[in-house]
């Protein structure tokens, strides 16, 4: 099983560094290269440029909390739930039957 994950590409784990700007400021990420493909997946389904989501999603979490601590692990968090929603709207759901 260790092979599925020890074989993969290393170019997915690699990490870049993009600028987004986030309040008026302009801010440094650095994640891995997975990271920045589910970004913009996540954010393509939204009509929104990667840099446009994450300064929104920054914003709302800053909103509600009043502070965004890891701006880098809140993105791969956010790409973890992405993921696994996506893997359960994938599966089908069987229709219990009540009689």
């Amino acid at each position: 099983m260790c092979y599925m994950y020890a074989s993969t590409d290393p170019s997915r784990y690699e990490c870049t560094t993009r600028s987004v700007r986030l309040q008026g400021c302009v801010t440094s990420v650095r994640l891995e290269n997975e990271f920045w493909e589910i970004l913009e997946q996540i954010a393509s389904g939204q009509q929104l440029s990667t840099a446009q989501f994450i300064s929104q999603l920054h914003g709302e979490v800053f909103a509600s909390r009043g502070e965004v601590p890891n701006l880098a692990s809140l993105l791969r968090v956010a790409c973890a739930v992405y993921q696994q929603n996506t893997m359960q709207d994938a599966t089908p759901q069987r229709s219990v039957s009540m009689g």
